[in-house]
């Protein structure tokens, strides 16, 4: 498998960095019978000089428009708050029409307040995508699928009480849509199918008024499709970690743990370490924050390759306000894969700057810039694994 940072995520991130740019605009709704409905539209025009995310040669560059626009509605009964949520996201390649598609987005969120002590969470989503980052097949084969999620989180406990539990429950559904043939005779993509089951205990102490000890177990439930697939296994994973809101202009969440991976399969080997989830915001000044965000994590492997990726991902953003309409973000993020049970290192650096000028409430207009290289290391590593990319960007988003 051949992991990489597909264009969606990186033209999402220059769209959505930081929190003063693309959600800055305050859009209104519109009331239909008590139901709020907000539409937003995001458009935006971007140069990529390397579309596929591949090196040796195999880089190709487009113009690329994007309309991106979403629609929310939204009622509420109380503390209880339900939300339906649509968005599409439409790419056309400029110089690959064969690269032009439609991803397309739905969720469901409730959340309900029975007591004082007890609370529920549900969500539902559907997403359909496509990305242009080349595939393990190679041929420039987009990678097409679609992905089902339904998930639960109860709390008890008062919010104002020493101590607060949570139990989650998750599952996910992960199918592709190619139907190019390989030489083994499977579709394209057909060994990553697969369905995970996720759920999670959490018990939250307070230590200070705005300060949370916590403890956390998480089990997750690999289940592949394809009868031979040898990347079944079972996941389990113990964090401690606190957790803080306006403490000394600083709020976040910071967890340390253990995780232990164990395949079915015993010519797998199973995969075990140290995990962390640490998310903080700083604000010196209403007007000026700075987020540090840095996980490690174990992702799921190949078939036919590694057994698994160990992942450490670190991002430093920058959002300032310089005045009432310009806002601009920086940020930067290191990320480092480690194939277990072969000889390959990914080490990724990105770079993003975007400006923002917020011309009315509901209309903001911004300019971006994204540069990201990998460097693939190792006896298994190829040499399309590793590439540099530059992403040029105008955007502009509307509102009521």
């Amino acid at each position: 498998m051949i992991n990489k940072f597909p264009l969606k995520s990186l033209t999402a991130a220059m769209l959505m960095a930081g929190s003063g740019s693309a959600l800055a605009i305050e859009a209104a709704s519109m009331d239909l019978g008590g139901v709020q409905f907000t539409p937003v539209l995001n458009l935006s025009e971007s140069y990529d000089d390397n579309f596929r995310a591949v090196g040796a040669g195999g880089d190709e560059s487009s113009w690329i428009t994007t309309i991106n626009p979403s629609f929310e509605l939204a009622a509420q009964d109380r503390l209880n708050v339900y939300k339906l949520t649509y968005a599409f996201n439409s790419d056309t390649f400029h110089s690959s029409h064969d690269d032009n598609n439609i991803d397309h987005h739905l969720n469901a969120d409730a959340h309900m307040e029975f007591n004082a002590r007890n609370r529920l969470d549900l969500n539902a989503g559907y997403s359909q995508m496509e990305d242009v980052s080349d595939t393990e097949a190679g041929g420039g084969i987009n990678d097409k699928y679609h992905t089902y999620k339904i998930g639960a989180v109860y709390g008890f406990g008062a919010k104002s009480a020493t101590m607060n539990f949570e139990l989650a429950a998750k599952q996910q559904w992960l199918r592709y849509d190619n139907d190019q043939r390989l030489g083994s005779g499977l579709r394209v993509n057909e060994d990553e199918e697969r369905d995970i089951t996720t759920l999670s205990a959490t018990a939250f102490y307070r230590i200070a008024p705005k300060t949370r000890a916590l403890f956390e177990v998480r089990y997750n439930d690999y289940d592949y499709q394809l009868s031979s697939s040898t990347l079944d296994s079972d996941a389990m994973a113990y964090l401690l970690g606190v957790t803080w809101d306006a403490t000394a202009r600083t709020s976040g969440i910071a967890k340390l743990g253990y995780s232990n991976k164990e395949f079915d399969d015993s010519r797998r080997d199973d995969v075990s370490g140290s995990i962390w989830e640490v998310g903080v915001n700083w604000q010196p000044r209403t007007y000026s924050t700075f987020s540090l965000n840095t996980r490690r994590s174990t992702e799921e492997g190949s078939q036919n390759a590694e057994d698994a990726v160990d992942t450490t991902r670190t991002g430093i953003n920058w959002n300032h306000a310089w005045t009432r309409r310009i806002s601009t973000d920086l940020g930067y993020t290191y990320i480092e894969e480690d194939y277990e049970g072969i000889s390959r290192t990914d080490e990724t650096d990105e770079f993003g700057m975007s400006l923002t000028y917020e011309v009315r409430r509901w209309l903001d207009l911004g300019v971006g810039y994204t540069y990201q290289d990998v460097d693939s290391k190792g006896s298994d590593a190829y040499d399309s694994d590793s590439y540099d990319r530059n992403i040029f960007m105008v955007k502009m988003t509307m509102g009521l």
